[in-house]
Order: structure tokens, then C-alpha cells, then sequence
């Protein structure tokens, strides 16, 4: 899924538009060297018409240029009218429980839909599937969540993997190590994770172990785990450079969650943020629903020369989406057999 092409550098953030069209300012930011990457959100998004050209608008200003967007189903899904009503993954490990291998089959199937849909509109990327093992009561995973026991999210988020990869699209694992355990968002607030290291490798990072020769890329949590590091794992080299990289062997993209959560601001102003999730092995970061942070990132990278093209971005995400036809998924086998489970709203 990811291929390598050592004539492209891609730069290491990745913002997100104003709203349906791009402006003349946002053309200048996508030419921007040190950005990488667009992500969109439902104020991009009115139609699947709608939302196909502005990627193609995106395209012919940057061609080479990341898109995603976060369509994981449930409560998180940014396109909505037009698409599929895609059910929350905790629906998915129900069906496992109750029906096993043919819910795998529903889940692969499920995958395939998701991707195939946010392709056909020129995006080529959504950040899924979620291998957080859920414990009851995370204010911010719950549902999204395939289930609570670490072997069954390695089962049915393997099963929905192969069918994003079916589609054409990478997938991308969050929140490593695992944001299942604790209360807080960290949208909002930094979360604490007070346990030691061998309950979290036993139970929450065992999805990632288990899956990370499919994942095309990983996303930390902005989580401190106290009694393994002090730090919030988007910012530790403990668990990026010497879990993640070294002992899961992980070759893909390391995607930082948003910088301008809550959960980000004990590190310091958002310069300070970037530089210490890249230092710490983040390939690509993300800058979310604040203009004057991304801008202040990308001038700070370019100001400190930040070098370009390390060796994970220089692994694109391969066959940029292209246009293609909604209507044509529904008629598909696959997805027939999702609706007449009753899997979509």
C-alpha cells in the first residue's frame, strides 16, 4: 500500500481548509514546502460533488498533495449526506461476538465500503480504523471502539484493514499505545494513564503489536502513560522510536494526532509542539482548526531548516484517488451484503 518514490519530499504538516472551495490563500499554503498533507472536515463538506471538486481543486494546485479526513463511522464521520451511514465499530465486535467468522466477513466488507466511498471523492486517506481496547469508560473512545477484549480488536479491525486495502487505501491505527483505560479527552484536557508498562504491552498495545505488518500508518495518543515516560506518547521517543519503530518493528508513516488539542499543551506554544513530535519520531503532524498555528509551524520548520524527505515520507500513500462513481459501491456485492445485515443507518 505505500510505495516507494525517492523523488518526492513531502513536507511534515498537514492543515485543514476554511470551508467548500480553496481560497487564493490556502492555493499559496498547499504550495507551501513543508506542507505535506490537507485534512477536511464537515465545513468542507455539503455534497459528494461538492467535496470531489474541491480535491480536484487541491490537486491541480498540488498534485502530490495527502488528503484525508477522519470517516470512521458512528459519531466520527465527517461526510455524511450522500455517503453511507456507516454504524460505530463497537456494532462490529457485537456481530463477532454473536456470529463470528461471517462478521469478519461484515467487517472486511464494511472497510471496503468506507474507502471506497472517500476515494471515489478524490480523498485519499482516512485515519482508521481504531485499535483502542475500549474499558467502559473513556469519554472520547467508547463505541468507536471495536470491543473490549484486545484479541477481538485484533481480529475484527484486521478483517475491516484488508477492505480499506481492497479499496486501494492505507489504514492508519490510533491511538498507540492505547487510549481505551483512561476518562478524559484529550481534546480537551491532558489524560493520565497511571499504570505500568507490562498491563498496557499485555492488553492496549497488543492490537498494534498484532496488526503492524497491515498498518500503513500509526497515530499516538496524547496520553502520558506516568510510570513509563513523562511525556504524552505523540512526544516520547520511548514509545516511538524504541516501541513502535524498534521493538514492533513499524516501517510506516507516524501521524501525530492534532497539535492543538488540549492534550498537547504541556509540551509548550505550538512551534515548541511540532518540533518535539518530529524529534520524537512523528513523520507528519497534524495542525487542526487554528490558521495562525499551522503557519506558525510551517515558518518556525522552514526558519530552522527542518530537513525534508527522511525516509518514512518519502514512502507516499500510493494511487492518489481519483473521481470515481458512488453509486457504482452500492450496486457492489459487498456492500449489499453490509445493508441487508442492517449494518448501515
Amino acid at each position: 500500500m505505500i510505495c516507494d518514490n525517492p523523488a518526492m519530499t513531502r513536507g511534515p504538516v498537514m492543515c485543514d481548509l476554511e470551508g467548500l472551495t480553496l481560497s487564493s490563500a490556502e492555493k499559496d499554503l498547499l504550495l507551501h514546502p513543508y506542507v505535506g498533507g490537507i485534512i477536511l472536515f464537515a465545513r468542507n463538506y455539503t455534497s459528494p460533488q461538492q467535496v470531489t471538486e474541491l480535491t480536484q481543486q487541491m490537486r491541480q494546485v498540488r498534485p502530490d498533495l495527502l488528503i484525508a479526513v477522519d470517516q470512521e463511522g458512528g459519531r466520527v464521520q465527517r461526510f455524511r449526506e450522500g455517503f453511507t451511514r456507516l454504524p460505530p465499530m463497537q456494532l462490529l465486535g457485537k456481530k463477532y461476538q454473536a456470529h463470528g467468522d461471517f462478521a469478519l466477513t461484515l467487517a472486511k466488507n464494511c472497510g471496503w465500503v468506507m474507502a471506497s466511498e472517500v476515494r471515489a471523492c478524490g480523498v485519499d486517506l482516512s485515519f482508521a480504523p481504531v485499535l483502542d481496547v475500549d474499558s467502559d469508560y473513556s469519554s472520547i473512545i467508547g463505541d468507536r471502539a471495536f470491543s473490549d477484549k484486545a484479541q477481538e480488536v485484533v481480529a475484527v479491525a484486521g478483517a475491516f484493514i484488508d477492505g480499506m486495502h481492497a479499496a486501494g487505501m492505507g489504514a492508519v491505527g490510533k491511538h498507540f499505545p492505547g487510549h481505551g483505560a483512561v476518562v478524559a479527552d484529550s481534546h480537551l484536557e491532558t489524560p493520565f494513564d497511571h499504570r505500568d508498562f507490562a498491563p498496557i504491552e499485555q492488553r492496549d498495545l497488543l492490537p498494534f503489536a498484532q496488526l503492524v505488518q497491515k498498518l500503513d500508518g500509526i497515530m499516538p495518543a496524547h496520553l502520558v502513560y506516568s510510570k513509563v515516560c513523562d511525556k504524552p506518547a505523540v512526544f516520547s521517543e520511548f514509545w516511538l522510536k524504541n516501541i513502535l519503530r524498534k521493538k514492533l518493528g513499524f516501517k510506516g508513516v507516524i501521524f501525530s494526532d492534532d497539535l492543538c488539542m488540549e492534550g498537547a499543551a504541556m509540551i509548550g506554544d505550538y512551534s515548541q509542539r511540532a518540533r518535539e513530535a518530529l524529534q520524537a519520531g512523528c513523520d507528519m503532524v497534524l495542525v487542526c482548526n487554528n490558521r495562525a498555528a499551522s503557519l506558525e509551524i510551517i515558518n518556525t520548520l522552514e526558519k530552522e531548516k527542518f530537513p525534508l524527505g527522511n525516509e518514512p515520507l518519502k514512502r507516499c500513500f500510493s494511487n492518489y484517488a481519483k473521481p470515481g462513481n458512488l453509486s457504482d459501491i452500492k450496486k457492489d456485492a459487498r456492500y449489499q451484503v453490509c445493508a441487508e445485515a442492517g449494518l448501515f443507518c
